[in-house]
């Protein structure tokens, strides 16, 4: 199957906005040809210069021609105007399509897919991936359809007057268009692409870098956090001295020769003219010299259309290598859970398709019981949560809410059924209004508040400036890990789901929010199916059941006198927490 070319695939991503990007480019060769007019014109003033000379009075035409070399200049540049607004409206469209496109896409796709990307480098494809197609078919299709007419035009005019002047104009000029293919080339497209690694790997460090500033500070390691960065500034220093280098040369020569057409035509004259200098031949040799910038600014046009489209070719690929990504498959048959009950049938799950995080697990969680994964850390009990609310899917056995497998579920259905309070709470940058309000978008301002009161944010509220329309992150606003929690709570509150999964909810409350978390948790459960991952063992002394994973595996199950009674892992694990929770700090005596 013969490849789709990144210009038909650009255009059909605009839709009816591609018939702008025709317009543009049509517009453009027209303007390309009507700006080679005022060249005729400026020929007809030297002529008529020459036949009066010495009595320059002589000349009737002269400023009837220099209008008219004005006026189609001018229409030139209007046109070309016109050319570039309709390719701007379909680059912009194009453009908006595509990060519409990808976006859709990476909503789509496993969390963990986009974990591994990292936040910096999903930025730059979906951002910069794009902007750079707009300027593709914003300005260098115009162009190129621009030089493609301007050497057909400039063929005409050279030949037109004197064909070995025209002969000699070009030798150059086809030296220099080798020169570029060689500089455009398959190898330079690997040094660009090597090159645009380098940039993504640098864009990605800086962004980690920049978010761990706060604990890089805290614990004094700024050298060694930034000495990761650093490397990535080196590594892509040595692809640009790299890609410079190779270019060096070949560009030398390029540029001697487009600008090397003055002096061919000089030294042709001076060939030529051996036996004598006519007026005819002076009048041609002048209008060649005043002509020949035209094909220097037109190859140059054509190098930058060329190393752009190598640019663009290797943005379509970033983007593509998201797009390519699988997304979780959408059932065909949807069906609809019977209740609020969570079992799995010999579940295993790999991340990375050879080490498996979890092996042949099952069990059954039955509607309105509050269970606990507790073990070991990287034992799977994140894995777990996140199989249960379908972050990915698992490479055998079935997890099923309601009776009903999960792939069965229609996404936004299960969405519903499945409310999520992680470890870090995720709020947006926005008012504390819009971020519960993602819970139920169609929630009142008054379901909001009352979700916020039995989230127990009545004293985040009061000391808020503008209380819940307050802008968090902004003017110095900013909440503790606790009370982000509590709003993460009341989120899920208004969302109302009858399934609850709480990732180390309370992992970074403070003793006085982890009551109120706590607090906020007994309302949140009320008449739900809880699941919780915990390592302080206080917080699941009442659950209906325990579940202890490790190594990928339900090792123990039972409530805690149960697990207790058998002197097991759970026993163990609960003797050490009793044992950290008595700690205490005591002064050396002298």
């Amino acid at each position: 199957m013969k490849k789709q070319s990144n210009l038909s695939r650009l255009l059909e991503v605009a839709g009816s906005y591609k018939y702008l990007t025709y317009t543009s480019w049509v517009l453009s060769a027209i303007s390309a040809l009507i700006a080679l007019v005022p060249f005729y014109y400026i020929w007809k003033m030297i002529k008529e210069v020459l036949e009066v000379a010495p009595d320059f009075g002589q000349a009737q035409n002269l400023t009837g021609n220099g209008w008219m070399a004005v006026l189609f200049a001018v229409l030139a540049v209007l046109v070309y105007i016109a050319g570039l607004m309709c390719s701007h409206l379909g680059a912009f469209r194009i453009a908006t399509n595509l990060r519409i496109q990808t976006m859709e896409h990476i909503v789509k796709l496993p969390l963990g897919f986009v974990e591994r990307f990292g936040s910096g480098k999903l930025r730059k494809i979906v951002n910069e991936s794009s902007a750079a197609t707009e300027t593709y078919l914003a300005h260098q299709l115009p162009d190129r359809a621009n030089a493609i007419a301007t050497p057909c035009g400039l063929l005409v005019l050279l030949f037109a007057f004197d064909w070995r002047l025209g002969l000699l104009s070009l030798v150059p000029v086809v030296l220099g268009f080798l020169i570029m293919m060689a500089m455009t080339g398959k190898q330079m497209q690997e040094k660009m692409k090597e090159y645009q690694n380098a940039l993504d790997d640098m864009s990605n460090e800086a962004v980690e870098y920049v978010r761990g500033i706060p604990v890089v500070k805290t614990f004094g390691q700024t050298i060694f956090s930034f000495k990761k960065f650093k490397d990535s500034i080196d590594r892509y220093k040595v692809w640009v001295i790299a890609y410079t280098k190779q270019l060096r040369t070949p560009m030398m020569f390029y540029t001697a020769a487009i600008n090397g057409v003055f002096a061919t035509l000089i030294a042709g004259g001076l060939l030529l003219t051996q036996s004598g200098v006519t007026p005819g031949f002076l009048l041609d040799l002048i209008f060649y010299i005043i002509i020949t910038p035209v094909i220097s600014v037109t190859l140059t046009r054509i190098m930058f259309q060329s190393e752009n489209a190598m640019i663009v070719d290797d943005a379509l690929q970033r983007i593509d290598s998201v797009l390519n990504l699988k997304p979780l498959e959408e059932t065909k048959d949807p069906m609809h859970p019977q209740n609020a009950s969570v079992e799995l049938k010999s579940v295993c799950f790999s991340y990375d398709g050879e080490k498996e995080v979890l092996k042949d697990i099952s069990l059954t969680i039955p509607e309105g019981r509050t269970v606990a994964f507790v073990g070991p850390s990287g034992g799977g009990k994140t894995t777990l949560a996140n199989l249960i609310s379908r972050f990915f899917d698992p490479q055998s056995g079935m997890v099923k809410i309601g009776g009903v497998n999960v792939k069965d579920i229609p996404k936004e259905e299960l969405m519903n059924t499945v409310s999520f309070v992680f470890q870090n709470s995720r709020l947006i940058k926005a008012s504390i209004l819009e971020n519960v309000r993602m819970g139920k978008p169609e929630a009142t301002r008054e379901e909001v508040l009352t979700a916020l009161h039995h989230a127990q944010c009545d004293d985040i509220l009061e000391k808020l400036p503008q209380g819940v329309d307050t802008v968090i992150g902004t003017k110095g606003v900013y909440l503790s890990g606790g009370e982000q929690q509590r709003i993460a709570i009341a989120r899920v509150m208004l969302k109302n789901a009858p399934i609850i999964i709480l990732d180390e909810a309370t992992a970074f409350a403070d003793p006085d929010n982890e009551s109120r978390v706590q607090a906020a948790f007994s309302k949140l459960s009320e008449g739900k199916t809880v699941i919780m991952i915990a390592h302080r063992l206080s917080t699941v002394t009442n659950v209906d059941q325990i579940f202890v994973i490790q190594d990928g595996q339900v090792a123990e199950c039972g409530n805690s006198r149960e697990l207790l009674a058998k002197d097991g892992i759970f026993s163990r694990m609960w003797k050490n927490y009793q044992t950290s929770v008595q700690w205490k700090v005591k002064k050396e005596v002298q």
